[in-house]
């Protein structure tokens, strides 16, 4: 099974979680108002992929596929690939051309994915 996997973006996507609830998480809620899904696979994209919701309408983000219809952008990385991207330490640009994130949906929405949204991470 594929839960059975730890992934280093797990610990990230929790600190999200909290990161949301906070002054700071709502006005990104506010600003953004989009849905995002992320696919996260240990070692291959399309392999094993643990799937995440990142609702940046409601200020959640939650394990599982998205109940309210289609989400406004879909992501596809490597769990490392997805740490990189998320702590800035990789331009999402970069990780699309060279095909470490795959993208399916709007583009204009993708576009608002960026480190940014994420919390500064405490040591990890």
């Amino acid at each position: 099974m594929a839960d059975s996997t730890q992934l280093k973006s797990d610990a990230l996507l929790e600190q999200m979680k909290q990161h949301l609830a906070t002054d700071a998480g709502k006005e990104i809620t506010n600003k953004i108002g989009l849905v995002y899904q992320i696919n996260i696979a240990p070692k291959k994209i399309g392999f094993n992929e643990v799937t995440y919701i990142v609702d940046l309408k409601k200020g959640e983000v939650t394990k599982g596929t998205y109940e309210g219809g289609k989400p406004d952008a879909t992501f596809s990385f490597k769990d490392e690939d997805f740490i990189k991207v998320a702590t800035g330490k990789m331009n999402p640009q970069i990780a699309f051309i060279r095909g470490a994130m795959k993208i399916k949906g709007s583009l204009s929405a993708a576009q608002k994915f960026t480190p940014d949204i994420f919390p500064k991470p405490s040591k990890m």
